[in-house]
């Protein structure tokens, strides 16, 4: 099957699971969840389904535990939206991109913070303190003739 049709199989299988946790699924394990990407094998019997869970490693796993025994269920979805030979066997994952990405978005800001308080303890504001803007300026016009 071509990478293509692969692509588009993988994103029509993500729409499906997403709506159908967000609007059939009544699950209480399964909630502030996201449906990041689908990854299919080339004979389409199997999807890896990226999912970021909002909240603590313990709620994480209890909605990752969630939705691996609502697999058939969602299958059974994917079965009756999407005319394929195979039915995929759904595998899920926690997909982490998101926590890492504010990780690193609060390293660069306490990194931000640490070099304004080195450079301009002084200076709040973060501009050039008044002699250097001074250097920096063009030079005033003089008074005489020359």
């Amino acid at each position: 099957m071509s990478s293509r049709r692969l692509l588009k199989a993988a994103e029509a299988i993500r729409e499906v699971v997403a709506s159908s946790i967000l609007t059939e699924m009544r699950d209480p394990r399964v909630r502030d969840v996201t449906v990041v990407g689908v990854k299919v094998t080339p004979d389409m019997r199997e999807a890896t389904v990226s999912v970021s869970v909002m909240g603590d490693e313990t709620q994480q796993n209890l909605c990752l535990r969630g939705l691996q025994n609502a697999a058939g269920f969602l299958q059974s979805k994917i079965a009756t939206r999407i005319d394929t030979r195979y039915t995929p066997r759904l595998q899920f994952k926690i997909d982490r991109g998101v926590q890492q990405s504010l990780a690193v978005g609060e390293i660069l800001e306490k990194i931000k913070r640490e070099r304004d308080e080195e450079s301009g303890t002084s200076n709040p504001s973060g501009d050039a303190p008044a002699s250097d803007a001074a250097d920096d300026a063009a030079p005033a016009p003089s008074d005489t003739n020359e």
